[in-house]
């Protein structure tokens, strides 16, 4: 017997270990990345949807605000939404006018996962994720 006898074995524990395991923080961290441009994206398109289909400003701001915290909560996201943001053409104080464009731009900022929380979220290594969708107001819209 040598002095090496059942050192591979530990050496490829230790190794694995080393390898395996920023390995999986890796994918943790994407996976939660990639749901967040996900419910980002969606939130923007389906806030659109509803806002361009109300009857006024404020029921379409209410829609789109609900329309987007159920997209954020399917992929988890309770925190960091900022408010939804408006933009109206061809007139930008009458936003459902007919045949108009709605504008709907949403922002999000991720925290990356297992980070301590005593750090605070502006050192905790926040991704902000914008999206913008645009809608047309149906000409028929009363």
């Amino acid at each position: 017997m040598t002095a090496d006898d059942g050192s591979a074995s530990l050496e490829f524990i230790t190794a694995g270990v080393l390898l395996l395991v920023p390995l999986v923080y890796l994918v943790s961290a994407l996976s939660v990345l990639q749901g967040a441009a996900f419910a980002t994206e969606g939130a923007a398109r389906q806030a659109a949807r509803v806002f361009v289909q109300s009857d006024t400003f404020e029921q379409g701001a209410a829609a789109a605000q609900q329309a987007a915290a159920i997209a954020f909560s399917d992929f988890g996201i309770t925190e960091g939404v900022e408010a939804i943001e408006y933009s109206c053409e061809p007139v930008p104080d009458a936003c459902l006018t007919r045949a108009g464009h709605v504008t709907v731009t949403v922002r999000v900022s991720v925290r990356l996962p297992l980070l301590p929380e005593f750090l605070g979220r502006e050192n905790t290594g926040g991704i902000p994720f914008v999206a913008t969708a645009t809608q047309t107001v149906s000409r028929f819209h009363s």
